[in-house]
């Protein structure tokens, strides 16, 4: 499942970089319109007037969210690419709970409570189809997450090469499931400023090429490619399933391209890759406001993922470097690893007064509809290197765990910290 979407995910991203084209610059599409990639200082960010609009704001910001974590004696997850739980981990980063099982409700209250912290109030739950690990933990994950006040939506997978075929009823599935047989305790309804709520899905790999071409020139179909047609047949399928149901339904895809999201029948485009740049959002939502799409972006501390330890001759694997690029970077030395966390925290600055600029824009379509929506990614994908969750302090680690390169720095809750920072001034209530 693992090596299966670190091969979608450099598929989505080349469709990112495809869909950037030159005509896509920010510079280029906003000399013709008033939008900004600046924060703005003035009221908009402040709670009155957009707590006004948004009583429930908080669960507008939505941490992605991971349940698919076991422990002893399998540790699944935990084993990605031959690693050896419990001290040798998939993650460049030791957890500051360990190699935790994602169905403990201790491990689960331990982050309710940190998200609560942090000023967000959803979760979007990643999810790879009926009866996997992931939806089996479904519902202990809620139980915690509603004790806190916390709502719960759903980030659905490329679980199978027939995912498309079945997103219509898969989405009915979850709203049966975790909203009518829970009497909706802890879906997440999202609410626009019109007063208007419905349910939010987000898709990962939707809108993928249907060849790629590998580093030996060979080309390979794509098996999980969809076609827009076959979108769009589904999404209005949601829709006319689900009419007088809800106020709306929100169906988000995770590219830039707003041709083919239109085409494809989504609401519009949430964006989880880390590579898309901050300064990238201002033109992708002008482009996407054009097309009539809704937006959203997500607030990052950018990348720092695994990466296999033995290499089969011949693979086309190229092992991703520290992401934002960082000259010079030593992580067998403590100063390269502060130097590392520096650079998480500018991300985590940049990503936010971006993501949140374009938000609040008046000459945008998010604004002008009243829609409000950012993702924190992540707060808990190890694999990655983008977690928001607290690791150990670096003093914290194991003389074995030491010696596994561990990338952890001084403070192990810096992008916690820093997140809440930037995130409670437009959460918390005036005053």
């Amino acid at each position: 499942m693992r090596t299966r979407r670190e091969f979608l995910r450099s598929t989505v991203r080349a469709s990112l970089a495809l869909s950037a084209g030159g005509a896509l610059t920010p510079g280029a599409l906003l000399a013709q319109t008033p939008s900004t990639i600046e924060p703005r200082p003035g009221p908009e960010l402040k709670r009155g007037p957009l707590g006004q609009r948004f009583p429930d704001l908080r669960r507008h910001f939505i941490f992605e969210y991971y349940p698919w974590y076991g422990g002893p004696p399998d540790f699944i997850h935990w084993t990605q690419w031959d690693r050896v739980p419990p001290l040798d981990l998939a993650s460049n980063y030791v957890p500051l709970l360990g190699a935790y099982d994602s169905r403990s409700t201790a491990v689960i209250e331990r982050h309710a409570r940190w998200i609560v912290d942090a000023g967000a109030g959803a979760i979007s739950l990643s999810w790879w189809g009926r009866d996997s690990f992931e939806d089996r933990a479904a519902h202990v994950v809620m139980d915690v997450m509603k004790d806190h006040g916390l709502k719960v939506a759903f980030h659905m997978e490329p679980y199978g090469i027939d995912r498309s075929l079945n997103w219509a009823s898969d989405i009915l599935y979850l709203l049966h499931e975790y909203g009518e047989k829970r009497h909706w305790d802890a879906l997440l309804l999202l609410r626009n400023a019109d007063g208007q709520a419905g349910p939010l899905f987000k898709g990962f790999a939707t809108i993928l090429f249907e060849r790629v071409r590998d580093c030996h020139g060979l080309e390979h179909l794509v098996p999980e490619y969809t076609a827009d047609s076959t979108w769009r047949r589904q999404n209005d399928s949601v829709r006319d399933a689900l009419r007088g149901s809800f106020d709306h339904v929100m169906l988000l895809s995770d590219t830039t391209d707003s041709r083919r999201v239109a085409a494809s029948g989504f609401d519009g485009m949430a964006i989880y890759d880390h590579f898309v740049e901050p300064d990238r959002y201002a033109g992708i939502a002008v482009d996407a406001s054009r097309s009539s799409l809704l937006f959203s972006f997500n607030v990052n501390p950018g990348f720092d993922t695994i990466a296999p330890r033995d290499v089969e001759p011949g693979s086309c694997f190229s092992p991703r470097p520290f992401w934002p690029p960082t000259a010079e970077l030593d992580f067998e030395r403590g100063d390269g690893r502060e130097l590392a966390a520096r650079r998480s925290l500018d991300r985590i600055a940049e990503s936010f007064a971006a993501a949140m600029a374009v938000q609040v824009d008046p000459a945008l379509g998010n604004d002008r509809r009243g829609f409000f929506l950012m993702y924190l990614n992540s707060f808990n994908e190890w694999h990655e290197g983008h977690s928001f969750e607290p690791m150990k302090d670096a003093a914290a680690l194991s003389d074995v765990e030491r010696a596994f390169g561990y990338h952890n720095p001084e403070r192990g809750d810096y992008r916690l910290r820093a997140l809440a920072g930037l995130l409670q001034p437009v959460v918390q209530p005036a005053g």
